[in-house]
């Protein structure tokens, strides 16, 4: 694969997948550090591991196990990632976006995003969970962005609008499900920076100061692929 995404591994990596499933997902998710055991949960499940995809990025991460599990959760026909891929593991930005691309290509329709994140915001506590409302792409400001590249038409126009990245109503879906199981649920703006080295006091403090609540090192960009080709997006993390 090439730093930037052709049309062509898209679609074959979709075909791959395809051939193995004799069902629709309609849901995606991408499972972070320490929340791929969700993946268990999916009835009559096909199971197939990233090294059998092809283009697709495999993770070097400890606790990514990298395999794809596609079924039946909750009532819903998913998608679900067990593990992704980083910019600092020394994917490209297209490159990490590649499996929200195939999700595109499979007819996915809303993305849902977790991530393991630090607590900028001094009244969250670690464990609690954060309903992302926003995020600050200073990594895509600086150049690194996943639309980088030939833009692929066939998905989205050449300067998707991210007014609106992730979804209101799916938002407040998640609001109700926490009101109704009694479950705390923070909200606030992530921040994903490159990594993989965590910041210093002095980079805290500058995030604080522009009001970042939580960050982290995944996220933004599949997130930003997911808009740029309609999908729409919903995203949370955990607090460390």
């Amino acid at each position: 694969m090439s730093i930037f995404i052709r049309i062509e591994e898209i679609e074959r990596a979709a075909e791959v997948i395809q051939e193995q499933i004799n069902r629709q997902p309609r849901v995606g998710m991408i499972l972070g550090s320490g929340l791929g055991s969700l993946a268990e949960a999916v009835e009559n499940a096909v199971v197939i591991p990233y090294e059998e995809i092809p283009s697709w990025p495999v993770s070097t991460v400890e606790g990514h196990q990298g395999r794809l599990v596609i079924g039946l959760l909750e009532g819903q026909e998913v998608l679900v990632m067990q593990g992704r891929s980083h910019f600092y593991e020394g994917y490209s930005m297209p490159q990490v976006g590649f499996p929200v691309r195939v999700m595109q290509q499979l007819g996915l329709e809303i993305l849902i995003v977790t991530n393991a994140a630090g607590a900028v915001n001094q009244e969250f506590e670690p464990g609690d969970v954060m309903l992302i409302t926003d995020h600050l792409n200073l990594l895509g400001m600086a150049g690194a962005s996943p639309l980088r590249g030939p833009n692929l038409d066939q998905f989205g126009p050449r300067f998707p609008d991210m007014g609106l990245a992730y979804d209101k109503e799916l938002g407040a879906f998640a609001r109700q499900a926490a009101v109704d199981n009694g479950f705390p649920l923070q909200e606030g703006v992530y921040v994903c920076l490159a990594g993989p080295s965590f910041e210093t006091p002095a980079d805290l403090r500058f995030l604080k100061s522009i009001g970042v609540d939580a960050v982290g090192m995944s996220t933004v960009p599949e997130v930003t692929v997911a808009r740029h080709g309609g999908m729409r997006a919903l995203a949370f993390n955990d607090q460390q």
